[in-house]
């Protein structure tokens, strides 16, 4: 779910006049996800905010992480079955009693779905139309005077049961997760009209009780439902996914002519005398439900990155089969387009600026391409100058996205295959080596094989493929291609600034390269100099 779709506010604050207390939190949103968690650790005051913190992030990555074959349940279960593991045998085994203990709420929402999962006392609300509801329930003792005894806690004992639940999202839904530090000093009337503000509103109101000096620690998220995700539509659409698409079929007015890619899912069609491409669902949508969530991704991101970087789309609203439209674009394919000869220098330049521009783009709404490759650049006519456009929006991923090997392994930055996420500089890297087969129609690292975990050795500069590639742009696509990262171009601003200003472009030099290799004309002169003032005070000296 996008983060427009969800809005989130969070606090906690310490008991008395600590500075920091037993309760952890964590929220997450990713793509297709949000998780949030509280946990109020009950162990000693060391053990206990041990054990909140190692809950909460456990349970973070490993949603994230999480088989997509398995159920929400299972994960949810599975993961809080772990964590509860590793806390009650490290417990065993560093202070022969339990300490390392926690209370926990999570809830996860997916869609227009509401997973969620509770040990102990923490709790968990739903406000819907002004009624509050508690989804969660209760680990605690019932006889009076003993209501804060818990009777299960994460890492109390060798197992857990967890207490789960799942319900349906509404529009304007307000979900809060709390510690018995809030609902145990704030009436449900109250916690209502906390709600309808924020996180920091309810803690703080409960701070205000006691003038800042807080009988337990006392910790809130809340999560607002600003609108279901909008791909849903796309998802649960009543559509048909043929096996097979052939040559001269009508789907919707659109007649097919001849399919584009070899799995013959992506045609070349016309309508009314228009020509268009239709990307059909691939035909894995129909059984796996991983396949189609990509694939209504890529919809979802086709029809709202309306720039001039890419192909105009649409989806049309009477659609009877699993496809959306693009303009087709008169053009060759860039990998096709320099297979004659390399760019020349102006229109690589021209390229390097499309590139990084499109990235910005995508990145003020939080997306990178992944797969920048001369496949999937387009090369144009435009009023008689050649441009370019993008293709591919199957790639458009989330930027800091830990997607292992996501796109092509000869444009991947040496960091992604050893899992670290996709960033501005390992899109740089990308956009570098595309410039570098641009200018010299060869790959700086050679052709890497998928599931390859390749060695990087040191680039050949450019330039020395085509001579015609001046310093200062050799310097750029060395830099962008560099393999240590600290090296590289950390953002995309940096490296747009010196293809506009070419004369402030410092040298590139190989760090390995020694001062005689990098400056040899100063070193000539420096040596004709030395010998000057040798032969000079010789000559004195011999007087």
């Amino acid at each position: 779910m996008a983060n427009k779709n969800i809005e989130s506010t969070a606090l906690t604050l310490a008991k008395g006049k600590e500075l920091k207390g037993d309760d952890f939190y964590e929220v997450k949103v990713l793509d297709n996800i949000t998780v949030a968690v509280v946990c109020d650790g009950v162990g000693s005051a060391t053990a206990g905010a041990e054990a909140a913190k190692r809950t909460a992030t456990f349970l973070v990555n490993s949603l994230k992480n999480r088989p997509r074959s398995w159920s929400m349940q299972k994960s949810i279960e599975h993961f809080i079955s772990n964590i509860n593991n590793i806390l009650y045998k490290e417990s065993m085994d560093d202070y022969d009693r339990v300490e390392l203990v926690t209370t926990l709420t999570l809830v996860v929402i997916e869609g227009d779905r509401l997973f969620g999962a509770n040990v102990g006392d923490s709790r968990i609300y739903l406000l819907r139309d002004g009624k509050l509801n508690q989804l969660s329930n209760d680990h605690s003792m019932d006889e009076e005077g003993f209501e804060n005894v818990l009777t299960s806690a994460i890492g109390l004992e060798d197992k857990v049961k967890p207490y789960y639940f799942e319900n349906n999202l509404q529009p304007n839904d307000k979900i809060l997760l709390c510690s018995d530090g809030l609902h145990n000093e704030l009436s449900d009337d109250e916690i209502t009209t906390g709600m309808q503000t924020s996180a920091p509103f309810l803690v703080r109101k409960v701070s205000k009780k006691y003038n800042d000096n807080l009988p337990d620690d006392t910790t809130a998220v809340l999560l607002k439902i600003n609108e279901l995700d909008p791909r849903l539509e796309y998802k649960n659409a009543n559509l048909e996914t043929k096996d097979d698409y052939k040559s001269g079929e009508v789907i919707d007015g659109f007649k097919l002519i001849k399919p584009l890619v070899q799995n013959r899912r992506t045609w070349l069609a016309t309508k009314r005398g228009q020509k268009y491409v239709l990307k059909f669902a691939p035909l894995g949508a129909k059984d796996d439900e991983v396949i189609l969530d990509l694939y209504v991704k890529e919809v979802w991101n086709a029809k709202r990155l309306k720039a001039g970087f890419f192909p105009k789309t649409a989806i049309p609203k009477k659609r009877t089969h699993r496809y959306y439209v693009m303009k087709y674009i008169e053009g060759i394919e860039l990998k096709e387009y320099i297979k004659s000869k390399p760019l020349s220098i102006d229109l690589a330049i021209d390229l390097a600026k499309f590139l990084l521009k499109m990235e910005q783009f995508l990145a003020r709404k939080g997306l990178v391409h992944a797969d920048i490759k001369p496949e999937n650049i387009i090369v144009i006519d435009r009023k008689g100058k050649k441009a370019f456009k993008m293709v591919d929006f199957g790639s458009v991923t989330e930027i800091y996205s830990e997607i292992s090997r996501a796109g092509t392994p000869s444009y991947l930055a040496p960091e992604r295959f050893n899992q670290a996420p996709i960033t501005e500089q390992t899109e740089v890297f990308a956009i570098g080596v595309t410039l570098y087969e641009a200018l010299t129609t060869k790959l700086p690292y050679g052709e890497i094989e998928p599931f390859q975990t390749p060695h990087f050795k040191q680039a050949k500069n450019p330039n020395k493929l085509n001579q015609k590639i001046p310093k200062w742009l050799d310097s750029i696509i060395m830099r962008a291609i560099e393999i240590d990262p600290k090296r590289r171009y950390h953002h995309y601003s940096e490296m747009l600034y010196e293809l506009n200003n070419p004369s402030k472009v410092e040298p590139y030099y190989n760090s390995n390269q020694n001062i005689v290799e990098r400056n040899p004309i100063l070193i000539c002169k420096v040596a004709l100099i030395a010998s000057l003032l040798i032969n000079a005070f010789l000559i004195l000296t011999t007087k």
